[in-house]
């Protein structure tokens, strides 16, 4: 007698990479803010069934980053300046903090993926933007699980997506801190600096936020 599948991790794996797809999609601006989002248009799209779709679809919906509209249509949310200060503030709240407990717990082999990494885009001569956001993802998040407060982890987390949104649809080509500041953290946490790191994750976090201002 044959035993039936069971296809609930499978389903529950597509959905996850249907959710890490779009995800990315709206992060780089490929589904803009205000994108009406269609369920099975995005399904056939991607050549996936409606129910991982729908799965990913209300996961983005859960953490913000999809919103009804008036007429009660999903669609990619707007984030406005007012949303992306607020989010920053927050920011510089809560990072400040972890990179100075990172500094204390970081294993060596994120110290030296972290310092290696940078180390390639330093040494480039043209760097690509993608490279140095993935770089700048990986920083910050690295940071926030080496804190060891999954809270803190968490919500830098969901905190930078909706930063990073803004920044990369509102400020193309204006620039932002880059490699300079990461070079200022990342040498803090190597050198097991907790007050240095706190203090270069607050004013690269400041910078930011003052570039911002000043071009609006």
């Amino acid at each position: 007698m044959t035993t039936p599948s069971n296809n609930s991790s499978d389903t529950g794996s597509l959905a996850d990479s249907v959710f890490t797809r779009l995800l990315k999609s709206i992060l780089e601006g490929q589904l803009a803010g205000g994108t009406i989002v269609q369920e099975r248009r995005l399904a056939d799209q991607m050549g996936v069934s409606r129910s991982p779709m729908r799965d990913a679809l209300g996961r983005l919906e859960g953490q913000g980053l999809l919103v009804r509209n008036s007429r009660g249509i999903l669609t990619v949310r707007v984030v406005t300046l007012e949303d992306y200060l607020n989010c920053l503030n927050l920011r510089l709240l809560i990072e400040p903090t972890a990179a100075a407990l990172a500094a204390e717990r970081m294993d060596k082999a994120d110290l030296d993926r972290l310092d290696s990494l940078l180390r390639e885009i330093e040494a480039a001569s043209d760097v690509e933007a993608d490279t140095l956001w993935d770089f700048d993802d990986i920083l910050h998040q690295t940071i926030g699980e080496s804190s060891g407060n999954p809270f803190i982890a968490k919500t830098i987390i969901e905190m930078r997506r909706y930063t990073a949104i803004f920044e990369r649809h509102q400020l193309s080509g204006r620039g932002k801190p880059g490699s300079a500041d990461h070079r200022v953290i990342v040498n803090a946490l190597t050198s097991r600096d907790a007050a240095g790191a706190k203090d270069a994750m607050h004013r690269h976090l400041h910078e930011i936020r003052q570039k911002i201002i000043e071009n609006f």
